[in-house]
């Protein structure tokens, strides 16, 4: 029997991350029109989310984009990074706890530089799955297709035998495309059921000639982040 296999983002998913407004809160004390903040350091975080750039790289990027000393940089990036981690999706966190004794279990995530030992030290994200894959670390974003193949060899898993969970709807069609089941995610409880469906299927072996997998309700493909 192959290794069944449940791949999870975080942002989103198992990490509560409304928006915040701290960049609007920047541009008004610092005098920027709306969207500025990001027109000025929109290549910073492009170059963060793939590790082109280091943590210190990307404080003395900020500070000489917006003309802020060292102060009020780490006054920014402590806005930033309360907005990124979010708060803990406790009830899915539980569930996949659940999970291990079942199926492989893997994080697939668009992160920034620094995310790794933040979200390990707020989350342990690393006691509950089996191996976490950050763009970051690996110089490749979600959907190209090559973030899924380091996830699978990582996870030593076929495709096939993976549920990946994410909450923008780019990144499920292009594990579908990889070859993987994929559920967009809107509440805990559809995707808590289609983990079991899921599981349940595998264990229960391929289907017999004729029959059909169920698949993603069509209207779930017009989401977007």
């Amino acid at each position: 029997m192959n290794e069944r296999c449940v791949v999870l983002d975080i942002g989103g998913v198992l990490e509560i991350t409304p928006a915040t407004g701290w960049d609007r809160a920047w541009e008004e004390r610092l005098g920027l029109p709306p969207g500025a903040l990001d027109e000025r350091l929109h290549d910073v975080w492009e170059a963060g989310e793939v590790g082109a750039i280091t943590e210190p790289q990307v404080r003395a990027r900020i500070a000489a984009r917006l003309g802020i000393d060292a102060h009020r940089t780490d006054a920014l990036m402590a806005d930033l990074w309360t907005e990124y981690l979010g708060s803990p999706n406790e009830e899915l966190i539980a569930h996949v706890r659940t999970l291990r004794s079942r199926c492989r279990l893997g994080i697939l995530s668009n992160s920034f530089v620094g995310a790794t030992e933040r979200e390990e030290q707020r989350y342990h994200f690393g006691e509950l799955v089996d191996e976490i894959v950050y763009s970051h670390e690996i110089g490749v974003r979600k959907p190209d297709p090559r973030a899924f193949e380091v996830t699978c060899d990582r996870l030593a898993v076929r495709p096939a035998d993976c549920l990946f969970v994410d909450d923008c709807a780019v990144n499920i069609e292009a594990a579908e495309a990889f070859g993987m089941r994929a559920v967009l995610f809107t509440e805990n409880a559809e995707v808590m059921a289609r983990v079991t469906e899921h599981l349940r299927t595998l264990e229960a072996g391929p289907p017999q000639a004729g029959s059909s997998q169920p698949g993603r309700p069509e209207e779930e493909r017009a989401w977007s982040c």
